[in-house]
C-alpha cells in the first residue's frame, strides 16, 4: 500500500531546511511512500536543488502563498490565511490526494483548521493531542497533551477510547491498558470530573486499570494514560525541562576538571546511550485524534531528525488503518460518553 503523506515544509521555528531533509530522509527509509511538500514554491525548489537524495522522484511540491506564523492566533489563521502551507496541507487529506499531513507549525491554528476542515469522527466530542513519553520499559501514550484545558467526564472517556485504539492499531497491543491521571491511586481521590470519569471508564470498551499518579507515567505502569489538556501539557513541559536539566547537570560534572574529563570518555558509551533513551526527537510528533484524517504536529523546534520521526509517525497511523479502528471503538462506547456538539472557540490548543 502507497502511502502519501502531506506535509505543511513551512511550519516550525526552520521551515524547508529541516522539513525538506527530513522528507528526503524518511523516503529513503520507506520505499513505498510518496511526500507532498506544501510551501512556497522557489523556496522549496531551491532547498530540493541544494540536497542530495535518490528519494526525489517521490517528492512533489504543491504551492501556496501563505504561511501561518508560529504566534498568529488560530482564528485569525482559520479565517483569513486560506491559502496557508497548513490550510493547504490538511485539504490534501480531505480531498483523499494525502492519506496524513504533519506540520511542525502553529499547534492552536493547526488543530483549528483540521477540526474545520476534516470535522471529528462520529461520537467524538473534541480531537485531543497524543503522544508517546519514555518509560522504563517501553512507551506511555499520554492525551490529551494541550488540546482542551477543560473537559467533562465524558470526553475524558472519548479520550480513553481513542488512545487505546491508538495504541491498538499502531502497537498492535490488544487490549492495552488505561490510566486516568489522578493526585491518588485512591477511588475517593480527584475532583468530580475526574471521580465521574472513573465510573463511565468501568463501562467503557476500555481495559481500564484505574487511577494512576504521575510518576506511573514514567515507570510504564499502563500503555495510556488520560488527562485533560491542561494537566497534560504541564506535564509534558515539566518531563522536556526535566531532560534538559539532566543534560545540562551530567554535562557540568563530567566537565569539571581534567579527572572528571578522563573519565566521561571513558562512560562515553553509556552517557550515548543513556541520551538516545530519552532523546525527545525520537518520541516527536503528536496525533490529533478524533478527526477524519490522519493530522501529526512535530515539535516547532525540533531538527530534521525529529521532524523525520513525525512523518514516520503519520504514515504508520495510515498504513495501521488507525481512523478506522478509532471509529470501530467509538460505536462501541456507552450513551453517556457520546459526543455533545461544543463551539469551535472550546478548543484549546498550545501555541507550540
Amino acid at each position: 500500500m502507497t502511502v502519501t503523506v502531506a506535509v505543511d515544509a513551512m511550519g516550525g521555528d526552520h521551515g524547508p531546511p529541516v522539513t525538506v531533509a527530513a522528507a528526503l530522509a524518511f523516503l529513503e527509509a520507506e520505499r513505498d511512500a510518496q511526500v507532498i511538500l506544501v510551501g512556497i514554491e522557489p523556496t522549496l525548489t531551491e532547498a530540493i536543488g541544494r540536497a542530495r537524495s535518490v528519494a526525489k522522484a517521490r517528492l512533489t511540491v504543491h504551492a501556496c502563498t501563505e504561511v501561518v506564523a508560529m504566534d498568529e492566533p488560530p482564528a485569525e489563521a482559520l479565517r483569513k490565511k486560506k491559502d496557508s502551507s497548513m490550510r493547504v496541507a490538511v485539504n490534501l487529506v480531505k480531498d483523499g490526494v494525502a492519506q496524513a499531513c504533519v506540520s511542525a507549525g502553529n499547534t492552536g491554528a493547526l488543530m483549528a483548521i483540521a477540526r474545520f476542515v476534516l470535522k471529528t469522527l462520529p461520537g467524538i466530542d473534541r480531537p485531543a493531542i497524543a503522544s508517546q513519553l519514555p518509560t522504563r520499559t517501553g512507551v506511555t501514550t499520554v492525551l490529551d497533551l494541550g488540546a482542551n484545558v477543560n473537559c467533562s467526564a465524558a470526553q475524558l472517556v472519548q479520550f480513553a477510547v481513542m488512545g487505546s485504539a491508538l495504541v491498538t492499531a499502531v502497537d498492535g497491543i490488544e487490549r492495552p491498558t488505561v490510566g486516568l491521571l489522578n493526585i491518588g491511586e485512591e477511588e475517593i481521590k480527584g475532583n468530580d470530573v475526574v471521580k465521574d470519569a472513573a465510573e463511565l471508564l468501568r463501562t467503557a470498551p476500555v481495559n481500564f486499570y484505574g487511577n494512576v499518579e504521575g510518576d506511573d507515567i514514567y515507570k510504564g505502569t499502563t500503555d495510556v494514560v488520560v488527562c485533560d489538556g491542561f494537566v497534560g501539557n504541564v506535564a509534558l513541559k515539566v518531563t522536556e525541562g526535566l531532560v534538559v536539566m539532566l543534560y545540562d547537570f551530567l554535562r557540568a560534572e563530567f566537565t569539571r576538571n581534567i579527572a572528571r574529563k578522563l573519565a566521561a570518555v571513558a562512560a562515553m558509551p553509556a552517557l550515548g546511550a543513556f541520551k538516545k533513551r530519552v532523546d525527545p526527537r525520537r518520541y516527536n510528533g503528536a496525533t490529533l485524534v478524533g478527526l477524519r484524517g490522519v493530522v501529526v504536529k512535530s515539535h516547532g523546534s525540533t531538527d530534521s531528525i525529529g521532524f523525520r520521526h513525525a512523518i514516520a509517525k503519520a504514515h504508520a497511523e495510515a498504513v495501521n488503518g488507525v481512523l478506522d479502528k478509532i471509529a470501530r471503538e467509538i460505536a462501541k462506547m456507552p450513551a453517556p460518553a457520546r459526543a455533545a456538539t461544543v463551539p469551535l472557540s472550546a478548543v484549546g490548543g498550545d501555541a507550540r
